[in-house]
């Protein structure tokens, strides 16, 4: 089943929001980490939202999702700020850790280290 408009356009408003939430909290952070929305998907109903994310360095990863679940009322308050005026109900949000990413890195390095090694 595809995806609407309506979702699509709700994914899109709720992937804005929280890109810009996480560069701002990692910009005022000391630690030098990375946050990214790789991701959001909305049910047809639009009552859940899952919002997908890219954390690096990697030791970033296990505290950042902790912080994140723990903080999970404070942002779908926020998202309610942001868009209460458009939708109706807001979604409940679920933060999921997006590792494809780290097979591209792999990968990479993997295929850097055949460099030397011609398959042909």
């Amino acid at each position: 089943m595809n995806e609407s408009n309506r979702q699509r356009k709700v994914a899109q408003i709720i992937q804005e929001d929280f890109a810009e939430i996480f560069r701002k909290q990692a910009s005022e952070s000391k630690q030098g980490f990375l946050i990214t929305v790789s991701d959001v998907k909305v049910t047809a109903d639009l009552s859940i939202a899952k919002i997908y994310l890219s954390i690096f360095p990697q030791e970033f990863r296990k505290p950042i999702m902790k912080e994140i679940e723990e903080n999970k009322s404070y942002y779908r308050n926020y998202m309610g700020q942001k868009m209460g005026k458009q939708v109706r109900i807001i979604p409940e949000i679920n933060f999921y850790l997006d590792t494809a990413l780290d097979d591209v890195e792999r990968i990479e390095k993997e295929l850097k280290g055949l460099g030397d090694n011609p398959i042909l």
